[in-house]
């Protein structure tokens, strides 16, 4: 690494201590300067800062720059290695460039706590995201449909929240497979507390990231704007139950204006809480029930989820002419062909022939002159067969 790229990914690191993530103003400046050059104009005198930083008023320079004289990158960086992890920024190899596609709103860089290389596993990943509060139906329905892809050797991506985001992750790793969350605190910062457990393990496993700083903590914006790298890291979003308000519903709306697949898990319509997943299925949501099923719209071209259908029966493969003697039976059997052809729109000949077609599939059974229906054979499914 050249003396200008350290310094570069110095001031990065430095810069997300002293912008919050999202901000379209910095991402702006950060383009147009550079993060070396943006740190040093935040650090010098007042005015030299105000007359080159444009586009915002006074108060909220002061804010970035009281932010900017406080931040240590290299204190943030040596607490980031003690917890196993390391700072990416855009131009390392590591560096998952589907986040550029949010332009000035693009992360400055990204803390990332595991082993595996994020690029990569971006390149093949599914987010699946939904209520915290959601129902025993939501949590299996995310669980089994994470479990899915992860077998399938995709990356599932969630938030590591309570309900369908832990549930997610959970499914995931119990299939032996690859899963991140992105964090909306430092990387070091257990939250919730109630899954200190489970992001120790998704760390040890997988990946976790996140925009903040080590030792950062979440707000409610934070949140939202980590929807939106939940969103521009993977290939596609689902929602497992989202109530009409729900904030999981922003990163699908997010991954839609990125041009990213947007996928719903329906739900009873007496539920609210899956009210939201069908608000985004009546509009341009694609609905997906299975792992298969989001493959087939993520994966490539001939990854085509098997066809659903119901069990097919003896009787479903019966020819046409056999099926309708068949139902033109009596369920308590005749001796009347002729009424049984009259019924079938057949000579009686026919009939005959068709009979005696279907006495030898089991269909019918004859006594003397008289035929009727068989007797369905117990677990065949074909139900009684025969009419008046």
């Amino acid at each position: 690494m050249t003396a200008a790229a350290s310094g570069e990914r110095r001031a990065r690191a430095a810069l997300t201590r002293v912008f919050e993530p999202g901000d379209e103003i910095a991402g702006v400046w950060l383009r147009r300067l550079g993060a070396a050059a943006l740190l040093d104009l935040l650090t010098r005198d007042r005015a030299v800062a105000e007359a080159v930083l444009a586009g915002v008023g006074t108060g909220r320079l002061d804010s970035y720059r009281a932010r900017a004289a406080v931040a240590d990158p290299e204190r943030d960086l040596a607490a980031a290695a003690r917890s196993g992890g390391r700072f990416l920024c855009p131009g390392d190899a590591e560096w998952p460039t589907q986040l550029d596609d949010l332009g000035a709103a693009a992360p400055i860089g990204l803390w990332v706590r595991g082993a595996p290389d994020l690029r990569l596993w971006a390149l093949r990943s599914v987010a699946v995201v939904g209520a915290r509060a959601c129902t025993p139906y939501g949590a299996h329905m995310a669980a089994t449909l994470a479990g899915g892809l992860a077998e399938r050797g995709w990356v599932v991506v969630s938030g590591a929240a309570y309900g369908v985001d832990g549930a997610a992750h959970r499914g995931a790793l119990g299939a032996g497979g690859a899963t991140a969350a992105v964090l909306a605190c430092g990387v070091d910062t257990v939250y919730p507390r109630g899954h200190a457990e489970l992001i120790a393990r998704i760390a040890e496993q997988g990946l976790v990231l996140g925009e903040l700083p080590p030792g950062d903590h979440p707000t409610r914006s934070r949140f939202v704007q980590r929807n939106r790298v939940i969103a521009a890291l993977t290939r596609g979003t689902v929602v497992v139950e989202a109530a009409y308000r729900s904030g999981s519903l922003s990163t699908v709306r997010c991954a839609q204006r990125l041009g990213r697949l947007a996928m719903g898990v329906p739900g009873p319509v007496t539920s609210g809480l899956s009210a939201g997943v069908h608000e985004l299925l009546r509009a341009e949501g694609a609905l997906v029930t299975d792992a298969e099923e989001v493959i087939e719209l993520v994966g490539a071209m001939g990854e085509l989820a098997p066809g659903k259908r119901g069990p097919v029966l003896p009787r479903d493969l019966l020819r046409a002419d056999c099926a309708r003697v068949l139902e033109a039976l009596p369920a308590g059997g005749t001796d009347r062909v002729a009424e049984v052809a009259r019924e079938a729109g057949a000579t009686t000949d026919e009939t005959l022939a068709r009979l005696f077609e279907l006495h030898s599939l089991g269909f019918v059974e004859r006594h003397s002159d008289t035929w009727r229906p068989a007797a369905p054979r117990q677990g065949s499914g074909d139900g009684v067969r025969g009419g008046a």
